[in-house]
């Protein structure tokens, strides 16, 4: 059997995608461009317009292709980022859904339409918890939120 060695997530903007790779990359630490390039005179669109951007987030690589309007992106596809921490929780709830909306239980769209899902370790924790009734607390209280609230989410859980 091959091995799949790696997986890059290709994501299709009309013409937005050097522009999201520079937003992206400014949000995520250890993130970086690593190569663009350009339409060239076969087209099929304007020669010298950003053909691809491959970059960097947290160590994992995207592709963003300039491919035209065709394409649009949906919440059947997301993002997760896994935070250790409510300020983390917040930075990146607040970066992502600027100029984008917020959606319920920890989605969001950034402003380009991308979804993400901006989620504390503590809710795995929480929902996972082997007191069912504990842990039907916590996702009744994450179903009523829009960003994440990792001590409300904790003091639902312990009501008795």
């Amino acid at each position: 059997m091959a091995t799949l060695t790696k997986i890059t997530p290709c994501l299709w903007f009309d013409t937005e995608g050097e522009e999201a790779a520079t937003f992206y990359t400014g949000i995520f630490e250890s993130s970086r461009i690593v190569q663009v390039t350009h339409f060239g005179s076969a087209g099929p669109r304007p020669e010298g317009m950003v053909m691809t951007v491959t970059f960097e987030l947290a160590g994992q690589q995207f592709l963003a292709l300039n491919g035209g309007p065709e394409f649009t992106f949906n919440e059947a596809i997301s993002f997760q980022v896994s935070c250790d921490s409510q300020e983390e929780v917040d930075h990146f709830w607040a970066k992502l859904s600027e100029g984008g909306e917020e959606g319920p239980c920890g989605w969001l769209k950034d402003r380009y339409g991308v979804s993400w899902q901006i989620v504390p370790a503590a809710l795995d924790e929480l929902i996972g918890d082997p007191d069912p009734e504990r842990s039907q607390r916590a996702m009744k209280a994450m179903l009523g939120m829009s960003k994440l609230d990792i001590a409300e989410l904790r003091r639902a859980a312990d009501q008795a």
